[in-house]
């Protein structure tokens, strides 16, 4: 899979906008509007954040080569033999957007999601193995939300952004880390989180959390207020 991914390389750097800044990065995940109470309630048994942080710092340097068609990657370690499925077409929509971005620190962010499900194919499964069935979410978070605050060198170099990054990618992919319940796991995942150390970003994601939760308010009120016109018609 290395090979594969050095051979998704082009002879030399291809034209790129301009790399977007870390808060444009930020309001892409953002614009996502996940819902993250949804999340954790659905989680699932999965391995251990150690062990996917160590597959973390075995990430093969191809992965990081910036000339690596992160897209055509994917089609690699995610496609199917039965064509592209609709979980492929988002994938690839998402990663799409992560090259339009222009931005290294994204691009590599997916690629390092990219690598931890290759590596169960290099170096063998985890136990339990690595969930796929939220991968567009996956790639998103690791590129728009974790790589907009931390440059992803630093998820190899330094271990709490190494475990930071194991956690982000295991709550995204909808997995509960193993050895841990929902509360140590929720603990942790907030006391390693880099976006609310840094103010600024903090404050956008705050004011975006609120806005999003006045819409939702206002929805529901309109529901129920569509629901008695209609009952008493």
């Amino acid at each position: 899979m290395a090979d594969r991914a050095k051979a998704r390389g082009t002879s030399g750097p291809a034209p790129a906008p301009e790399p977007s800044s870390a808060e444009a990065l930020l309001q892409r995940w953002l614009s996502r509007n996940e819902n993250i109470d949804a999340v954790w309630a659905q989680l699932a048994p999965g391995p251990s954040a150690d062990a996917v942080a160590s597959r973390i710092g075995a990430v093969p340097k191809t992965f990081l080569d910036d000339r690596v068609r992160v897209v055509a990657l994917a089609g690699d370690v995610l496609g199917s033999d039965r064509g592209r499925t609709p979980e492929l077409t988002e994938v690839v929509s998402v990663l799409d957007e992560v090259t339009s971005t222009g931005s290294s620190a994204a691009r590599r962010g997916a690629a390092m999601a990219l690598w931890l499900w290759a590596g169960e194919e290099e170096l063998g499964a985890l136990d339990p193995p690595l969930a796929r069935g939220h991968a567009a979410r996956v790639l998103a978070a690791m590129a728009f939300r974790l790589a907009s605050v931390v440059d992803p060198a630093e998820w190899i170099s330094d271990a709490e952004r190494r475990d930071e990054a194991a956690r982000t990618f295991l709550f995204w992919s909808g997995q509960l880390p193993g050895g841990e319940d929902r509360d140590t796991a929720s603990s942790l995942l907030v006391m390693r989180d880099s976006l609310q150390r840094n103010s600024a970003l903090a404050a956008a994601a705050a004011e975006h959390a609120h806005r999003l939760e006045v819409t939702r308010t206002l929805q529901k009120a309109r529901a129920r207020e569509a629901a008695a016109r209609y009952t008493h018609e």
